[in-house]
């Protein structure tokens, strides 16, 4: 189906799930955020950290750490509660909010009452329209008290961190979890109300193998998942520290991993999933994600592809990132910093990037690649590529008809790859990024 041309992934490029990406933030003008916030109208999307885990996997590249203390989860909690009473506050009061996801880390690392308690401070200070709601888990900690909040909010969509069912793999990236323990969420879920749920899934894991790869696509197929994330295990040790805990002797080389991308999309674009770009996957009718595909409304934010609307996501918690037409700003990376911000009444935004004409043109035609697999192309923008584009266009995994640029499905696997082309900062910090596929 596809063929491997290793000179073409060979260069690590991002996810884009902004653009410029979160390498290149930088210091930003300290009332930048709080202006954008200002100038805020019509329906808007949060996003709301939990940087905890009851245990850290050894692969995990998020900004998170143990909840193993419980007056490190109240400290952060009550500065995340501060915080939703100071952005709130800058917001015009017509903004209203139609989807509120939550994530991580883990937010099942809190207990039930936190939670309740967090979407009480959500609904008191942020005017909410009906919003649609999402929540990240982790089945190792999760229990029937979180499945009946979930049912108590009316939470529609989960996603569960689920990575593998090979055992060995599981040893291996620091993520034990029987099938029994995933089983019985999936029943949780369902009963509380649970429309869409998906599963992250990884290839290119240590020890990994072709059979191991499939045996996980068939449990979850047979779990029934609405969505698949089936992601290239990111080796970053530079990066990610924890990572060096890994075995890289053990690693699948890229031809391997390039094998196993190509066999998980053929298993599910065979088993009743539609795909979602190159490694995401929904099952038609139904799935608002493949919904959004078909209907050519697919988006791309921190979250990865979706069908949210809004051209504003407003990050809440430590490292969160907010997302405007013509800024990206990040919250305070470190914890304790952030509390303390937080505890002030101040926004904590001091990174991001203040996103130009042309970065707003480049993203667009970045995300249309990614999304729509097509993007129409400017003049300049075609004559600036167009060296860059030739190997894949000779190899038959792009077209140019007149100023549109398009993907074809044997080049699905470069999609980031050629996306990178219309980058002008990936040179730089290309260092920073993991493997094409």
């Amino acid at each position: 189906m596809w063929t491997y041309y290793p000179d073409l992934l060979a260069t690590p490029v991002p996810r884009y799930t902004s653009y410029p990406t979160a390498a290149e933030f930088a210091d930003i003008p300290v009332d930048a955020y709080r202006t954008a916030l200002q100038e805020t109208s019509g329906t808007v999307s949060l996003y709301v950290h939990i940087p905890f885990c009851e245990k850290i996997c050894f692969y995990c590249g998020c900004n998170t750490g143990k909840a193993n203390r419980r007056q490190r989860l109240e400290s952060y909690l009550d500065a995340l509660h501060n915080e939703i009473a100071t952005v709130s506050r800058e917001l015009p009061e017509s903004v209203r909010v139609g989807r509120i996801a939550f994530g991580g880390g883990s937010p099942n690392a809190i207990t039930p009452d936190d939670f309740r308690s967090l979407f009480a401070a959500l609904e008191s200070r942020f005017s909410l329209d009906d919003p649609t709601l999402s929540i990240e888990l982790d089945p190792r900690t999760m229990t029937a008290e979180w499945a009946n909040v979930i049912a108590e909010h009316g939470i529609s969509r989960a996603s569960l961190g689920v990575q593998t069912f090979a055992e060995h793999c599981q040893k291996a990236i620091g993520r034990v979890q029987p099938e029994e323990c995933i089983v019985e969420t999936v029943d949780w879920l369902r009963d509380a109300g649970v429309t869409s749920l998906n599963f992250d899934l990884m290839y290119g894991l240590p020890g990994q193998y072709m059979h191991d790869l499939e045996d996980t696509l068939q449990r979850t197929r047979v779990l029934g998942a609405d969505r698949i994330a089936l992601f290239g295990y990111a080796h970053v040790p530079h990066i990610v520290p924890r990572q060096r805990v890994i075995d890289t002797t053990d690693l699948p080389d890229q031809a391997e991993r390039f094998a196993m991308a190509e066999m998980g999309y053929a298993y599910l674009a065979t088993h009743g999933y539609t795909p979602i770009g190159f490694d995401h996957f929904a099952k038609p009718g139904g799935d608002p994600l493949a919904k959004a595909a078909f209907e050519g409304r697919l988006k791309r934010n921190f979250q990865g592809f979706t069908d949210d609307q809004s051209e504003v996501l407003i990050g809440l918690g430590a490292s969160s990132i907010s997302s405007f037409p013509q800024l990206l700003a990040q919250n305070e990376k470190n914890s304790g910093r952030y509390r303390m911000l937080s505890s002030q009444g101040l926004l904590s935004a001091g990174r991001g990037v203040t996103r130009s004409a042309d970065d707003r043109y480049r993203g667009a035609v970045i995300e249309q690649l990614l999304c729509q697999g097509r993007a129409r192309l400017g003049a300049c923008l075609m004559h600036e590529a167009s060296g860059r584009l030739r190997p894949f266009l000779d190899r038959g995994l792009a077209s140019i008809d007149r100023q549109w640029l398009e993907i074809l499905p044997e080049g699905l696997p470069y999609a980031r790859s050629i996306a990178a082309i219309f980058d002008a900062y990936r040179p730089v910090s290309a260092r920073r990024f993991s493997s094409a596929v």
